[in-house]
C-alpha cells in the first residue's frame, strides 16, 4: 500500500508538522500492527483512513497513532488525509470522517487551504501546579484543563518569548496531564500574522514537542477568542519547526484552516 508523508499547516516543505498518512482498501488491520506501522515512521501522528459504505453518517474511517499509542483526535494528521483524499481525487467537496471523537469533516477551499471542522473544547481553570512550573521552568500566568478527547493543560505565560525560549523536563512533564502541555502567551507583534503562540509537550504520548498540533487549537480558539474578544484569530506554534492554524468559533464547533504539502510518496512492503 502507498504511504505518504504530507507537512500539515503549512505550504513550503519541510516546515509545518509532518504526519504519515495511509489509505486502506478495506477493514483496519489489528491494532498492534498499526501500532507498530506508526513506530516506524516515528512522526508524531500516523493516519490510517478506509472509505466507508455509501449513504451513511460518514465517508471515511479515520485512527491515529502516535510511535506509542492510539489518540482520540488529531488536527494535523488529519489535515493531512484529507490533503491526500483531495489532491490525488479520492474525494470531492465535503470529506466525512468517522472517528473516536465523533465525525469530523474537512473541505478544500479554493486558496488551497484546508478547513476542518472540529468541536470546541471546555476550559476549567484549575490551580497552577509548582511542580508544572518547575518542569517547564517558567512562572505561569494561567491554568485551564480540556475536555476529555483533548487531555491536555493550557497553560498560559507571561509572553511570546518566555514561550519560544522553553527548554522543559520533558519526563517530568509526563506525570502532569492525560496527554499534554500546551503553552501559549499572546503574540508580541500581531502585524506579523499571527494573534498567539503556543508549544505542545506530549511526553505521556511518546512525543516530547508537536510542531503543530491542530486539535490544541480547538482549547486555544476558546481561551483566546475569550481575552481578544474575537471569532477569528491565527495562531503560530512550533519550536524548531512551525506552522500557522487559522482558528474561526462558531459555538461547540470550532473551524481549523491550514495547508498541507506532500513531501514523500512511497509503497509499504510489510502487509499486515
Amino acid at each position: 500500500m502507498r504511504i505518504r508523508i504530507v507537512d500539515a499547516f503549512t505550504d513550503r516543505p519541510f516546515h509545518g508538522n509532518p504526519a504519515g498518512v495511509l489509505l486502506l482498501d478495506g477493514p483496519f488491520p489489528p491494532d498492534a500492527w498499526l501500532q507498530r506501522v506508526a513506530a516506524e515512521v516515528n512522526l508524531s501522528e500516523t493516519a490510517f483512513a478506509r472509505p466507508l459504505p455509501p449513504g451513511g453518517d460518514a465517508d471515511w474511517a479515520l485512527r491515529w497513532f502516535t510511535p506509542a499509542a492510539e489518540v482520540d483526535m488529531c488536527g494535523h494528521a488529519t489535515l493531512a488525509t484529507a490533503h491526500v483524499l483531495a489532491s490525488n481525487g479520492l474525494a470531492e467537496g465535503l470529506i466525512r470522517f468517522d472517528a473516536r471523537c465523533g465525525v469530523l469533516t474537512a473541505r478544500a477551499c479554493d486558496d488551497g487551504s484546508i478547513t476542518m471542522d472540529f468541536p470546541t473544547s471546555s476550559l476549567t481553570p484549575v490551580d497552577p501546579d509548582p511542580a508544572v512550573a518547575r518542569a517547564l521552568g517558567a512562572g505561569i500566568k494561567s491554568v485551564h484543563d480540556t475536555s476529555a478527547h483533548i487531555g491536555d493543560l493550557v497553560v498560559e505565560l507571561a509572553d511570546e518569548r518566555a514561550v519560544r525560549e522553553l527548554t522543559p523536563d520533558h519526563a517530568a512533564l509526563r506525570a502532569h496531564s492525560r496527554r499534554g502541555v500546551i503553552v501559549t502567551a499572546a503574540a508580541e507583534n500581531p502585524d506579523l500574522g499571527y494573534d498567539f503562540v503556543s508549544r505542545g509537550f506530549f511526553p505521556a504520548v511518546g512525543i516530547d514537542e508537536d510542531p503543530v498540533t491542530g486539535s490544541a487549537h480547538t482549547a486555544l480558539a476558546p481561551f483566546w477568542g475569550e481575552r481578544l474578544g474575537r471569532t477569528g484569530m491565527t495562531g503560530l506554534q512550533g519550536g524548531a519547526r512551525t506552522g500557522l492554524v487559522r482558528v474561526t468559533l462558531a459555538g461547540e464547533r470550532t473551524l481549523l484552516t491550514g495547508h498541507a504539502v506532500t513531501v514523500l510518496d512511497g509503497e509499504l512492503l510489510t502487509a499486515p
